[in-house]
């Protein structure tokens, strides 16, 4: 409450101000205002992606195939699957190169997105037209007012009730990997949460 009332006071003689041509005290910014770093350059995201996918790559290697199980890989969509934040519609090299190392030593893949299914066609198209094929894809139900960890979460839960084990999670963000329900989880680059 002293909080708003300060705010109002400071906007009232920020308009007093104005008004009588007399400058306004000046205000610390709040302590809770972040400055916005520059995004790093697409070739820098693309090699700290590579970082990362080089590791589930090698994983995979190892892990693929499997017997005795259906094995599986999730992938997030955006800033994951497809360069969101860069070049919006095309496939992101070393992740899609992975889903189709995964598919092809017998992995089914599955991307888990907290894209609303209003949105699920074009995505499909999207996703189809730059090379993924997949088994299924999960998204946000429409009233379903759920965190985005909560409905990945529940995802992954769906998956393995289907009788698959998911060996791989890769995402971008920690939303899309914590919950458990993966034998391993790989990071992509958030640079603190401005791909999210």
């Amino acid at each position: 409450m002293r909080t708003v009332i300060m705010r109002g006071l400071m906007l009232a003689a920020a308009g007093s101000a104005l008004a009588t041509g007399v400058a306004a005290p000046a205000q610390a910014a709040p302590r809770s205002i972040l400055v916005a770093q520059a995004l790093p350059s697409y070739e820098t995201w693309l090699a700290d992606v590579k970082v990362v996918t080089d590791q589930a790559s090698a994983f995979l290697g190892t892990r693929l195939p499997a017997s005795g199980i259906k094995p599986a890989i999730v992938l997030d969509i955006d800033n994951t699957a497809l360069q969101s934040k860069y070049k919006p519609y095309d496939a992101t090299p070393t992740v899609l190169a992975l889903a189709k190392q995964a598919k092809a030593a017998g992995a089914a893949i599955f991307f888990v997105t907290a894209r609303p299914e209003i949105i699920g066609g074009p995505t499909v198209i999207n996703l189809s037209v730059v090379g993924y094929t997949w088994t299924d894809l999960y998204t946000r139900k429409t009233f379903d007012f759920s965190d985005n960890q909560t409905l990945k979460t529940n995802a992954r839960i769906d998956i393995e009730r289907r009788g698959y084990t998911i060996v791989a999670n890769i995402g971008n963000s920690i939303t899309d990997l914590d919950g458990g329900h993966a034998e391993r989880t790989f990071k992509l680059p958030d640079y603190n949460g401005q791909l999210d």
